[in-house]
């Protein structure tokens, strides 16, 4: 063949080459500048976990310059935490009522806007619910109630049949719509007849009832599964410290480390239970309780972790916990909302030391109390909470959201379970927590307390984002 006949064959090739290569180049300079969405809560309620209009160009920069002005957040997704198992509240027997009884059409759309992420849903993802009566019920029961002087050690008389009016078909129309959803089952009281005082408020768990009130969980955990609800986790005992609330008991830490050791986690091996064993479920200035259990080498190989509240003490003293059994793992499962409290007030107090103070210390979750609660703040036991201001307020169809709505749906939305916490730096004034999620994107959780606007830089991903938040608000960043 003729060299000269081939040779405009050669270069016509040779220039398609070099324009593919020009237009993948392009596209590889395109797809190295992603860009971040945001959602914005202002203190003052200007905007409502509302997403911006536009997106933050993350431009891929060689290097940040040297004098760069504004505070820098770097994003490191080399260092890995804890996995996080998700964001919610306590869905109490109250709550419940109150969903149950909306219409179905109205339940329906409201469960579909707590609990998937679709459209304007904030994609609760974990749920804590009383094992029996909280105080925020309409009176005080167990699954063992009975006559004076009667006792039931083999739990041949236990039911559930005092949540199957409201509780057990919420639940079951929740787990509907997602059904991988964790559910944590907490005591506020053993049946009466176990305590030494007999009395729903305040007492002590009898010893010679000890193997009793571990089958009663054991066959908690069974019973819900039969009705299609399995039981994640249980606490030992909501608040052990604090017996006057109603229902209530004392169980001092040596009491709750004989009980799991030589009751209710022999128990649960015995009949086959995988359900998490977590302890304390109270605050976090007495976390002498739960290293007591802990250091107990009997006691903690059937524990899973410890549960916190923040009704005292600080939220960094997970971290000391953390410090002390690493190998265990932390949950934070409770922080009420007055009634007669502030936005403003909760807001920066909330945001700070549970949405990013809580994970940033080791917490795989963060729950609010309480889901719902209607208008007149009820239903609640005599001497249970009056004030406790539910993340909704429902009346038959209308529902109002409240603080606790949106403190969790900056995270629940976007930080899914199974994401890792990953490394951020916390310039002065910027407290903050990042995230990978399991698809491999990135969410920051940013809170600015300044009176003023911030100006700040997102480094990540080799890119460099300007971000600002407005005075006294909470912004998430999703990439």
């Amino acid at each position: 063949m003729n060299i000269l006949n081939i040779f405009p064959l050669r270069f016509t090739a040779m220039l398609f080459i070099l324009a593919f290569t020009g237009m993948l180049t392009s596209c590889q300079s395109q797809q190295s500048e992603s860009s971040i969405s945001v959602w914005i809560t202002s203190g003052d309620k200007s905007a409502l976990f509302e997403q911006q209009p536009e997106s933050l160009p993350l431009r891929m920069v060689d290097a940040l310059p040297a004098d760069e002005p504004d505070p820098v957040i770097y994003i490191d997704p080399s260092q890995r935490f804890q996995e996080m198992d998700g964001f919610g509240y306590t869905l109490t027997g109250g709550s419940a009522i109150w969903i149950n009884k909306m219409s179905a059409a109205a339940r329906s759309e409201l469960l579909r806007e707590l609990f998937t992420t679709e459209g304007d849903g904030i994609g609760i993802s974990y749920l804590r619910v009383s094992i029996g009566a909280s105080d925020l019920d309409p009176h005080v029961f167990s699954y063992s109630d009975l006559s004076p002087g009667e006792t039931d050690p083999g739990m041949e008389r236990f039911t559930l049949d005092p949540d199957r009016e409201h509780l057990i078909p919420v639940l079951r129309e929740i787990l509907e719509v997602a059904p991988d959803i964790p559910i944590l089952g907490s005591p506020w009281s053993p049946p009466v007849w176990m305590k030494d005082n007999n009395a729903s408020i305040g007492g002590s768990l009898l010893p010679e009832f000890y193997d009793a009130y571990a089958l009663y969980f054991v066959r908690y955990v069974q019973e819900m599964a039969k009705e299609g609800i399995p039981i994640d986790a249980i606490t030992v005992q909501n608040e052990p410290l604090h017996p006057g609330n109603n229902p209530s008991l004392l169980m001092k830490a040596e009491e709750q480390a004989r009980f799991i050791k030589n009751h209710l986690g022999p128990a649960f091996e015995s009949h086959g239970v995988d359900t998490k064993i977590i302890i304390y479920d109270h605050n976090l200035d007495r976390i002498d309780y739960p290293l007591e259990i802990l250091d107990d080498p009997g006691a903690a190989r059937y524990v899973d972790g410890t549960a916190f509240h923040l009704y005292g003490g600080e939220i960094s003293s997970m971290s000391k916990v953390h410090e002390a059994h690493p190998d265990k793992n932390l949950y934070f499962t409770e922080q009420w909302v007055g009634a007669n409290s502030e936005f403003q007030v909760n807001f920066p107090w909330h945001m700070q030391n549970l949405m990013i103070g809580a994970p940033r210390n080791w917490s795989r979750n963060v729950l609010q109390w309480n889901l719902a609660a209607n208008s007149d703040l009820k239903p609640h036991t005599d001497g249970g909470c009056t004030l406790c201001l539910g993340a909704l307020t429902i009346d038959s169809d209308q529902v109002v959201r409240n603080d606790a709505y949106y403190f969790i749906a900056h995270a629940s939305k976007f930080v899914r379970p199974g994401s890792v916490r990953i490394g951020s730096n916390e310039p002065d004034g910027l407290p903050n927590v990042a995230f990978e999620r399991p698809d491999g994107g990135q969410v920051l959780l940013v809170f600015n307390p300044a009176d003023n606007p911030v100006s700040f830089v997102i480094a990540a991903d080799g890119g460099r984002a300007m971000a600002e938040l407005p005075p006294n608000s909470a912004g998430t960043y999703v990439w």
